[in-house]
């Protein structure tokens, strides 16, 4: 059995986190390769639907995931997760938690988040109907040292697969 390994991608909404787990899921699917994709909009509806967005809540919610990949990665499977985590210290959190672990930046602008806005969460957001809303009326601190960063405002969503599987096939996994 393989070494998994937990591949943590944060990012504004609608920076392109789940689009690029999605198809990196399938493309290391039809390798033959253990993998799970654990969607944060998924975790909070199934796992955390207990759980609000103050600062508390959201760091549980990281906690509950963290743990869940944890438990996965010592059983060989790569764990692609794709959750805001809009804190520095939560994400310091889930790699002392999870070996190996790999932080992954997607970035995007916010006005391209804006525009994009699949979910019309910023819309929303801007008029008041959304509170501790990242990006909009609650911080989202960037990385200060991500191990990869992929800018979807410069790359297709195949280009930006393309490095991320790169990468992961670059780990002594």
């Amino acid at each position: 059995m393989s070494s998994g390994v937990t591949v943590w991608l944060t990012g504004l909404s609608g920076s392109g986190k789940t689009t690029i787990c999605r198809l990196a899921e399938q493309q290391l699917r039809s390798e033959g390769r253990m993998v799970e994709r654990l969607d944060g909009d998924e975790i909070r509806a199934r796992l955390c639907p207990d759980l609000g967005f103050s600062r508390q809540d959201r760091f549980r919610n990281v906690e509950r995931t963290a743990y869940v990949s944890k438990l996965l990665t010592r059983n060989g499977v790569i764990v692609l997760a794709s959750l805001i985590s809009p804190y520095r210290a939560m994400r310091e959190l889930v790699r002392r938690e999870v070996n190996p672990f790999v932080e992954v930046y997607v970035k995007c602008s916010l006005e391209e988040c804006i525009r994009r806005d699949v979910k019309g969460l910023y819309r929303k957001a801007l008029h008041g109907e959304i509170e501790n809303f990242t990006g909009i009326s609650d911080p989202y601190e960037e990385p200060d040292h991500p191990d990869l960063v992929i800018d979807t405002e410069r790359g297709t969503a195949d280009e930006c697969v393309r490095l991320l599987i790169n990468y992961i096939k670059g780990l002594p996994i």
